[in-house]
């Protein structure tokens, strides 16, 4: 049994003990936040017997509960899921070490909500990557970034830290997909846009200011293209013989990158076809879901450790993300689109401190003395949070 399974049966046998926890719970802690379905069950049916003014209700700390309040609950859960019974509930009291603690063991199932939350997402990014790398669209991997960097945005700022990228202190390299064919097509549309740069020089004025090297898939199509961009920025000849002995100066020949019948070959001036602009939207867009599906992948990675606190979590995504936005405004400025991002649809104040308070429970209540716990009293009511790990992307 994994810990958050044993946080989720904590914080449901706190509440079996304690039915006035959910007073403080309900406001941010939601059913779907639980991972397993006859959690989530029970604590539905738990925040609507409090809504139906049940008499457990009135009951205060862990004195005289009625037993009303776990026959009731498991009633009431059991008509949304099957097999539930009377002595699970009180195995899950039995399960539960101190009942005032209900609220860090609650943190820890928010913890798990929202680790799960990032990781669902970075999934669709990467299976709309898949998908429009099949199609030759780029619409589905656009949008699906934008969903992800808007969850990881409310995420971070529910959560009570704000939305900002952080580097890892170890970067480990992310590992390649699977191994599979290149897209030929794609090749060959890079060797064309070289060979038409080459033949045309005064045509990458035009191109380089959104066409980087990196977003050639080929390694040897990065060389001739950086070779391309040296002649070109110190305004030298561009021809067949000075590309290659461009790309001999920069190693390419050596590492054995490139061979001299390749960059001959690509740069021949007789096989020039096709329009350095089109050609070069290509490029860009194929590297805009190569880029996305690399992102996804790490993204996915992150959001598995388990042992990565949420803010870390979101910080590390969000870098990961960023070169999914650079690669995309380069497309956009291929293409001729300069809308702007949208933005989150509900941009909290700069200065949430409810939504700290609420959310970041494990800084929270416990006692650190030997004295008995108390619970601090509300001087206002603290406004509910709105539902973290469900976001729907836009229709």
């Amino acid at each position: 049994m994994t810990p958050l399974v044993r946080a989720e049966q904590a914080v449901l046998g706190a509440i079996f003990l304690a039915p006035d926890q959910l007073e403080r719970l309900s406001p941010w802690l939601r059913p779907e936040h639980f991972s397993r379905p006859v959690h989530a069950a029970l604590y539905t049916a738990m925040l609507t017997l409090r809504a139906d003014n049940h008499p457990a209700s009135k009951a205060q700390g862990t004195g005289a509960v009625p037993m009303s309040w776990i026959t009731d609950t498991v009633a009431e859960a059991s008509k949304h899921t099957r097999g539930l019974t009377a002595s699970y509930a009180h195995s899950l009291m039995s399960a539960s070490p101190r009942p005032e603690h209900a609220a860090v063991y609650a943190r820890m199932v928010l913890e798990g909500a929202i680790h799960r939350s990032v990781a669902r997402h970075a999934t669709r990014l990467r299976q709309a990557a898949r998908a429009d790398a099949i199609r030759g669209g780029v619409e589905e991997t656009v949008h699906h970034a934008e969903v992800l960097s808007d969850v990881l945005t409310d995420l971070a700022r529910r959560w009570g830290s704000e939305p900002r990228p952080i580097a890892p202190a170890v970067s480990a390299p992310t590992p390649p997909d699977p191994p599979q064919s290149v897209d030929e097509r794609l090749l060959a549309d890079e060797e064309f846009l070289l060979g038409c740069l080459s033949a045309r020089p005064e045509k990458l004025s035009e191109v380089v200011a959104w066409l980087h090297p990196g977003d050639f898939a080929d390694v040897g199509h990065q060389q001739i293209y950086r070779s391309l961009g040296a002649l070109h920025h110190r305004g030298e000849p561009i021809d067949q013989l000075t590309v290659l002995w461009e790309a001999q100066h920069r190693g390419a020949l050596a590492d054995r990158t490139l061979d001299a019948e390749q960059v001959l070959r690509i740069c021949d001036p007789s096989v020039v076809a096709g329009s350095a602009e089109y050609l070069g939207e290509q490029v860009v867009q194929a590297s805009l879901i190569r880029t996305s599906a690399t992102a996804s992948r790490q993204v996915r990675d992150l959001a598995d450790n388990e042992s990565l606190a949420p803010g870390r979590l979101i910080g590390y995504a969000l870098h990961a993300l960023g070169p999914v936005g650079e690669v995309r405004q380069r497309w956009q400025i291929a293409t001729g689109d300069q809308r702007e991002p949208p933005r989150p649809r509900d941009s909290p104040s700069p200065t949430p401190p409810a939504a700290r308070v609420d959310a970041a429970r494990a800084r929270s209540r416990s006692p650190r003395t030997t004295s008995s716990p108390t619970v601090a009293p509300a001087a206002a009511p603290r406004p509910s949070i709105p539902d973290l790990c469900h976001r729907r992307s836009p229709a």
